[in-house]
């Protein structure tokens, strides 16, 4: 990546990590929060649900405001609603407090979520634009890797509260990142006025768009595996196979750098092969990886090793799997870019979080439950995979 870009993807990453942190800080404090509170861990799980659910739906809005007012303004809002998210989380004495706080926080993370995504297709398309979406992956990876720990640190010197409230200066900081170091990239005489019977013919068109869809529901599913770890993993590493808080935000911490890993080298991938060859190879070693897992799950035979292990394998075709369909989904979108982003994020967060709703009654301390929801997911992903219409899948010339 060039200089000039370098500058461009380190600021996008710091405002899109605001995000992650909200779920990564949070993941090792969950049963010391669900104790606390004297709440059980399907109750714990519905506070990750309503963040993804909210982050999901509020996207809808974000992008096409993003068409018609430019990328900023909606990136102010979206922060200043999760400024208030934070402190109903920070303030909660109850679980419907804490379920209500980090649904105003989802509702403000999705501009942080959809937004940049449009910023990159104002900038660019095709092999570039994947490569700066990994590069803003790189910028952002610090978050599940050193987020858990941080949120274990707080935990024991400041108690659970102090993770909302570093949260609460995190986003605080993000505001004068956004005033002062991100330019507009959508000129007004490209940005389009709001119009519901706008929104309805767009989303008509890309709901029959068949490569869009498809490309869509890959990382929604993609996405979805991930969400089902995210609910679990707390109770699987820390109740099912006796980890400390830190020990389990180190096992997280593997899973984190085989997905950034390898999403830093989907840019070299692309560029050699093209997305669509590496987004077949990369599903069908998800489905392998997880299901070989599962089908060792069922054995008995799945230690904390070969859990960390099969994930980790998982995770790095996941890592290939989510940049190229990012790109991929909106390439051919044009002035609609905004709005897509928007609708493809919505699918794929409300993907997510029905998956989490539907295994939640089985989530708990066994790792197969999470195992098996993990490898159906991979496993649909690579027959949506499959199913990509080869020629509308191949890139666009880099602009």
């Amino acid at each position: 990546m060039s200089g000039s870009l370098a500058r461009p993807a380190l600021i996008l990453g710091l405002l899109s990590c605001i995000g992650p942190f909200a779920i990564d800080m949070y993941l090792p404090a969950m049963p010391v929060i669900g104790d606390s509170l004297g709440v059980s861990p399907m109750i714990m799980q519905s506070t990750i649900t309503a963040y993804f659910a909210s982050f999901g739906i509020a996207q809808m809005f974000y992008g096409p405001w993003a068409d018609q007012s430019g990328r900023k303004l909606p990136l102010y809002a979206g922060i200043g609603m999760f400024i208030l998210g934070t402190i109903l989380c920070m303030t909660a004495t109850s679980a419907t407090g804490l379920i209500a706080g980090r649904f105003v926080q989802g509702m403000g993370g999705a501009a942080l979520g959809v937004v940049p995504r449009a910023i990159v297709r104002d900038m660019m398309t095709g092999a570039e634009a994947t490569n700066m979406m990994a590069k803003i992956m790189l910028t952002f990876s610090v978050s599940p890797m050193l987020a858990p720990l941080v949120g274990t640190a707080l935990m024991v010197i400041t108690g659970w509260r102090g993770i909302f409230a570093t949260l609460l200066v995190a986003a605080l900081a993000s505001l004068a990142l956004l005033a002062w170091a991100q330019p507009e990239t959508l000129a007004p005489e490209n940005r389009r006025p709001f119009k519901m019977s706008f929104l309805l013919k767009g989303c008509a068109e890309l709901f029959v768009d068949k490569t869009f869809l498809l490309l869509t529901f890959i990382g929604a599913f993609g996405f979805g595996s991930f969400f089902i770890f995210l609910a679990s993993a707390s109770y699987v590493y820390q109740q099912g196979f006796g980890l400390s808080s830190t020990g389990f935000s180190l096992a997280f911490a593997v899973n984190a750098i085989a997905f950034i890993g390898a999403s830093q080298g989907a840019s070299r991938a692309t560029v050699r092969f093209g997305n669509m060859p590496v987004l077949i190879w990369a599903s069908t070693g998800f489905a392998l990886a997880t299901g070989g897992l599962f089908v060792l799950a069922l054995m008995g035979l799945v230690n904390l090793w070969v859990c960390m292990v099969g994930l980790a394998l998982g995770n790095a075709c996941l890592g290939l799997i989510v940049p190229a369909t990012m790109v991929m989904a909106l390439d051919d979108q044009g002035d609609k870019a905004g709005l897509a982003s928007s609708l493809g994020g919505t699918l794929q967060m409300l993907a997510g979080g029905v998956m989490v709703v539907a295994l939640g009654p089985w989530l708990g301390a066994s790792p197969t439950p999470m195992i098996g929801g993990i490898a159906f997911a991979a496993l649909v992903t690579l027959i949506l995979t499959l199913l990509v219409p080869k020629p509308q899948a191949a890139e666009r010339t880099p602009a």
